[in-house]
This record gives C-alpha cells, sequence and structure tokens, in this order.
C-alpha cells in the first residue's frame, strides 16, 4: 500500500482567514509537491465557518455533487462532515474546506490576502495523489 502525507502548517491566522503552507510527502518523507494553502479562520470548529481543527485526518478521494467531480475529502473531522480540498481564491469562498494556491496577492478589496491560480494548484495537487492508496493528513499550527 502506497501512502501520502499531507502537511498543512498553518503561519497565520485569525476569525476570518487561516494562511500556510501545504506539503505532500511520500512514505520516505521525501516532498513531492508544495503550495500555499487558504482556509476560514477558527471560530471553534463551528460548520461551514471555521478551520479544521488541529490534528491528523485521514483522506479519501470521493464524488463531490456540489463540484461534480472527485475530491479528496478530509474524513473523522469532529462534528463535522464534507470538508475538501477544493479550488478557491477567497477565504469568504470556503465553508470549512481547504483551497491551494500558488502565491499570495489581493485579489479583492477584503484586506485579506487571496491565492492566485487555485484550479490549476488543484489540479497538480490531484495528479501528485492519484498513485497513493491511502492518504493521510496533519494540520498544525505554528504561529
Amino acid at each position: 500500500m502506497k501512502l501520502a502525507k499531507i502537511e498543512i502548517v498553518r503561519k497565520w491566522q485569525d476569525d476570518f482567514q487561516s494562511s500556510g503552507t501545504c506539503t505532500i510527502y511520500d512514505a520516505d518523507g521525501f516532498p513531492l509537491f508544495s503550495a500555499l494553502s487558504l482556509e476560514r479562520g477558527w471560530k471553534n470548529n463551528q460548520r461551514n465557518v471555521s478551520c479544521i481543527p488541529e490534528g491528523t485526518y485521514p483522506v479519501v478521494l470521493e464524488h463531490s455533487n456540489r463540484f461534480k467531480r472527485k475530491l479528496w475529502e478530509i474524513k473523522d473531522v469532529p462534528n463535522r462532515s464534507e470538508c475538501k480540498f477544493h479550488s478557491a481564491n477567497h477565504w469568504h469562498q470556503l465553508n470549512g474546506c481547504i483551497a491551494l494556491g500558488l502565491k499570495y496577492e489581493m485579489i479583492d478589496t477584503d484586506n485579506y490576502q487571496d491565492v492566485s491560480d487555485s484550479k490549476m494548484i488543484m489540479d497538480v495537487f490531484h495528479i501528485t495523489l492519484e498513485k497513493f492508496d491511502k492518504v493521510q493528513l496533519q494540520i498544525i499550527n505554528d504561529f
């Protein structure tokens, strides 16, 4: 069984937004992919408005009716479901999910850093993970 580890290291967070890095490692700890991460801020793990709590979670590829494609879903999040990795440029486009991007930049006028090129980066994320049978996510707060 081929195992991949996704590591999200949050570097900044407030009530609205969490920003950090996402790296995919193979079973030997070799980095295969790296991007910037974007999530909602911490709101006590409330559904649809909070980022996922720090911890370790299994991740499974499943079909999303909303997005009409297969997405990587984060399982076993306490009191939550449907937490996924998907493309988005702004924190307010996320309902407890995680978006990835190429760089931080001000795309809109809310004074928060957005992520650019999310669709392209998410495509590379999917290609990187397609050869793995088992995927695990570790979320670390480092701020």
